[in-house]
């Protein structure tokens, strides 16, 4: 959901009564009315721009009821499908047709934020060196300058910022290479801050790709927060959760459906590399998927801002093509 955001000014006298702000935190909303802003200063003998000293600057927050949604089309071998149009999909968000399709395109070009989370506990030792610099890769070939950013956590039984938001690769790479293995794992944790501390309060005045790629044996035992707990912030912070397995065991073990829940339950994606050059090839099948995408944008039917958790389903309307989107979202709560 979006925000649109007027700027008033009124008589700091009246700033009490008509100011109106949305709850903190919203993700999507719904919008009673949009006040006339000429009619009001007209009435009030204020200009436009009015330069009276006893005059104050508010801006109003209303809420538009509109869900985006980015989701990935592929074929029956997994490549990407990028000439599809609205007439190939159904969209039900809460099990009900959406009231209006507002806006449907292919996104091949949005900025990108990103949040590198490396498990640096005892269990991944092994591959540690290989995954740091595939990591390095990564984003030397994924990040423009002066377009995205991307910041970096290591995380064991803590989380630590080794990089905050920037677009400079070498910082980044300087962050990732100084991180060291050792401990506990708190992977938990890990996504639930940096959807929390990070994500939810990235609100850009445009729109953006949010992602987090974990890499990671996906084994948790020293977090505080649940797995429920990190999905549910991830969907609240509408990020795409994509995880490289950093297990090479060769089986299915309990980290692995770990990733595997937490990337389907945002529309992300999961990578079980058994190769170390694999590993370099999730990475670039990630860098392709985050240019591959498609947006929709609807309003749904019978929204109320009641905080409940909604569904998103889209599917394909031809056989032959599978889709993959967050679950849903939370919405707001007056």
């Amino acid at each position: 959901m979006k925000y649109t955001n007027w700027t008033l000014r009124l008589p700091t006298l009246f700033l009490a009564t008509l100011l109106w702000v949305a709850p903190s935190g919203a993700q999507s909303a719904y919008a009673p009315g949009v006040p006339n802003l000429s009619a009001y200063n007209a009435a009030s003998g204020l200009a436009e721009n009015s330069d009276d000293p006893q005059s104050a600057l508010i801006t109003l927050h209303a809420r538009v009821n509109e869900v985006n949604v980015l989701f990935i089309a592929t074929d029956r071998h997994g490549k990407f499908v990028r000439d599809l149009n609205q007439a190939d999909f159904s969209i039900l968000d809460d099990h009900k047709p959406p009231q209006a399709i507002l806006n449907f395109r292919r996104e091949t070009d949005l900025p990108l934020h990103l949040g590198l989370l490396v498990d640096v506990s005892g269990s991944v030792n092994g591959r540690f060196d290989f995954e740091q610099t595939a990591a390095t890769s990564f984003l030397e070939h994924t990040l423009r300058t002066g377009f995205d950013k991307a910041f970096v956590v290591g995380f064991n039984s803590h989380s630590q910022m080794a990089q905050d938001y920037t677009d400079d690769v070498k910082l980044l790479s300087v962050g990732v290479h100084k991180l060291h293995d050792g401990g506990g794992t708190a992977l938990y944790d890990a996504v639930y801050h940096a959807c929390k501390d990070k994500f939810l309060r990235d609100r850009p005045d445009h729109p953006v790709r949010k992602a987090i790629v974990i890499v990671s044996d996906g084994e948790d035992n020293q977090s505080e927060m649940s797995r429920a707990q990190a999905i549910e912030m991830a969907q609240r912070s509408e990020v795409i959760i994509y995880a490289i397995s950093t297990d090479d065991s060769g089986l299915v073990m309990r980290g692995d459906k770990v990733l595997q829940q937490l990337a389907e339950a945002t529309g992300g994606r999961a990578f079980f590399p058994f190769k170390m050059k694999d590993i370099t090839r999730s990475f670039a099948a990630i860098e392709d998927e985050l240019r591959s995408q498609y947006v929709v944008s609807y309003k749904p039917a019978n929204f109320d801002a009641d905080g409940r958790y909604r569904s998103i389903e889209i599917s394909s309307l031809r056989k032959d093509l599978q889709v993959r989107a967050r679950k849903g979202y939370f919405a707001p709560q007056q």
